[in-house]
């Protein structure tokens, strides 16, 4: 369920608001969007809400027409304790319909306020359109929902390579995505909404904080994290390696995600079957030379997905993790550093595979319980003579 900002209300017009929002919607074919009446939220959410669902599971009991089945009891917008308007919906365009219509209506009420008065169709004429054939089948002639419509979803470096693809296929899948990453080039293709960018330093948990709190804001909760961000220095041997190299290798592959896992915890807590992927990497079951800094910041983000799944399984979030391999298409992978691996296995060429979705769609959530799972994926090309 998506949500959307929808206006506000100074406090001292919440009441009056709120008791005019009873009296009839705006127009009559607004009661298919947005039900007879908002919700009222206290500062406890869930009171409020199940308010709702009582006073709407007796409007519909109050219908002349037997056996009237009742809608799904949620609300489809809300008044918040502190004035803040949203709307819900199943898809982000329904939620978009929801909080238009919630706009105007919020416009017309707080003018009625001002005028002494409101009244729109009576509850009767509203349940009979609200519950009209014709205009129920309008809803369900938008067909069948993607199976993860509704939920939202944040990738971590999500520029290109494998967290681009990660996105994309969450966008496919129905889900609203946001993407972060330290390059602004996020924003070039994740550029329209319920499909964003955000540019964000994720080695400082400051912007992740800050990053986080606007997908929050802006679509109501977090449901799946796919924490994918890393750099890659290729030959430097544990001789050789500057400490330069060994602690900016485990700040971006290893730090960072426990930075990111820690403020995105308690959004997920309140998520709808919610998911954590983090992507690792071949290495961490074999390791190769002169790749040491990577292989240590990879097993230990093994490490940490299991030691999260573990203290997440009890409240229903879902820790695993996708272990690539011969993924060359991405910017870890410069034309210096395929040189070197080429050279250093005595190969000619590296070509470039492309990494599967669905692989990575095995655990990033939906229905599947597993949890603390690694699933390891050769990509390799069958012209690249050796497995990489």
């Amino acid at each position: 369920m998506l949500s959307l900002p929808a206006g506000s209300l100074p406090l001292d017009e919440i009441a009056s608001v709120a008791d005019f929002s009873r009296h009839g919607t705006l127009t009559p074919e607004h009661v298919i969007h947005n039900k007879p009446f908002p919700a009222i939220l206290d500062r406890d959410p869930e009171v409020g809400l199940a308010r709702f669902a009582a006073d709407y599971q007796a409007y519909v009991a109050r219908s002349t027409v037997p056996g009237l089945i009742p809608l799904a009891l949620h609300p489809h917008w809300a008044i918040l304790a502190d004035g803040a308007v949203r709307s819900y919906g199943p898809t982000l365009a329904r939620a978009e319909v929801s909080a238009d219509v919630a706009v105007a209506t919020l416009r017309a009420l707080r003018t009625a306020a001002r005028l002494g008065g409101w009244q729109g169709l009576s509850e009767n004429d509203l349940r009979d359109l609200e519950y009209w054939e014709l205009e129920q089948a309008k809803l369900k002639s938008q067909g069948i929902p993607l199976p993860l419509a509704g939920k939202i979803a944040v990738v971590s470096g999500a520029a290109a390579g494998i967290g681009k693809a990660c996105a994309e296929a969450l966008r496919d899948h129905g889900a609203v995505v946001v993407g972060l990453d330290v390059n602004a080039s996020v924003i070039d293709h994740m550029n329209r909404s319920g499909y964003e960018g955000i540019v964000a330093e994720l080695t400082s948990e400051t912007e992740i904080a800050a990053a986080l709190a606007r997908v929050v804001a802006s679509y109501g909760g977090l449901d799946i994290l796919v924490s994918n961000v890393g750099i890659f220095r290729a030959g430097a041997v544990v001789e050789l390696m500057s400490d330069e190299v060994w602690d900016q290798t485990l700040a971006v592959n290893l730090t960072s995600h426990r930075k990111l896992l820690k403020q995105a915890i308690p959004f997920l807590r309140h998520g709808m079957a919610p998911s954590v992927v983090f992507i690792g990497s071949r290495n961490v079951a074999a390791p190769g030379a002169g790749a040491a800094a990577y292989s240590v910041s990879k097993a230990g983000l093994t490490q940490l997905m299991r030691v999260a799944a573990l203290e997440l399984a009890a409240e229903g979030i879902t820790v695993n993790a996708v272990h690539p391999d011969a993924v060359f298409d991405t910017q870890l992978w410069t034309a210096e550093a395929l040189e070197t691996s080429a050279r250093r296995y005595g190969l000619t060429q590296i070509s470039q595979p492309h990494a599967r979705r669905g692989d990575f769609a095995r655990c990033r959530s939906g229905g599947d319980s597993t949890c603390g799972r690694n699933i390891f994926k050769d990509y390799r090309s069958a012209n690249s003579g050796r497995r990489w």
